[in-house]
């Protein structure tokens, strides 16, 4: 059974990639911002970052180790992103409400042994919740979504899960023009999943700004990507690290990319 996604909402989303491909700058081009290897020594990490700020008064596209940025590498779980618009489309979730059952197997983090929702699954990045989904989707609507989305190299072969063990690659400036395109609400997906995914990607929020993340590794790469929205606009991110010492260093990751958001004034310094 092929995606359910109509005609109608192709075109406008294949309208959306050119939009989207020209707000990052002509040829997608980023500026080097070469004072950004202070974020990433200060946190002994080796990576890349690339920030689109959609702010009137300060819209720019930079980049720290562009060469990088533009490197496919496994999504891991920031691939619950699109994941989710395609569990909504396919049928397989009806709402953030639906109760997804454990099966009763034991895993290493707590919090993924117990009944999960679209929320909590997001939120405490399970699994095996995403693993169901793959199965009750199956490989070849999959398969057809990314295609769909131009996600990445669209790939579904290799080790499983394929987001994150296998094939999957997209690079941290293709996972700014899929963000900027669910920002508007310009995927070909009901609205209202775009929405609904939206709301269960906020991680914190200020008087003034909301930013929306989710964070994602393979064992060897970190990622986190998102956005923070501001009343003049939003500011997108994706940044990507080497995980040499594992777990130990996945923290690196959203500590870099604060820093460089505080710098543009994008997020608030901490308190």
């Amino acid at each position: 059974m092929p995606p359910m996604i109509d005609r109608r909402r192709l075109l406008m989303s294949l309208g959306a990639v050119s939009s989207g491909a020209s707000a990052l700058g002509a040829d997608g081009v980023f500026v080097e911002r070469a004072e950004w290897a202070r974020a990433f020594a200060d946190h002994g990490a080796v990576g890349s970052i690339v920030v689109l700020d959609e702010r009137s008064g300060s819209a720019g596209a930079w980049a720290y180790d562009q060469q990088r940025a533009r490197r496919r590498t496994s999504p891991a779980s920031t691939f619950k992103i699109p994941h989710s618009l395609f569990a909504l489309d396919a049928g397989v979730l009806a709402d953030e409400f639906q109760r997804i059952a454990w099966d009763g197997v034991k895993r290493p983090i707590d919090a993924w042994n117990a009944d999960q929702d679209l929320r909590s699954a997001m939120r405490n990045s399970v699994v095996w919740v995403y693993e169901r989904f793959a199965a009750q989707i199956g490989m070849r609507r999959e398969a057809a979504y990314l295609r769909t989305l131009g996600y990445g190299n669209a790939l579904t072969g290799g080790a499983a899960p394929f987001w994150v063990e296998g094939d999957l690659a997209i690079s941290c400036v293709e996972q700014l023009g899929f963000l900027q395109r669910l920002y508007r609400n310009q995927l070909p997906f009901e609205v209202e999943h775009q929405r609904l995914v939206k709301d269960v990607m906020v991680t914190e929020a200020g008087r003034s700004w909301i930013l929306r993340g989710k964070t994602g590794w393979n064992g060897s790469i970190g990622r986190w990507v998102g956005w923070v929205e501001w009343p003049t606009g939003p500011v997108f991110f994706a940044i990507a690290i080497d995980t040499p010492a594992r777990q130990a260093d996945l923290p690196k990751r959203e500590a870099i990319a604060r820093a460089v958001l505080v710098s543009l004034g994008a997020l608030p310094e901490a308190r």
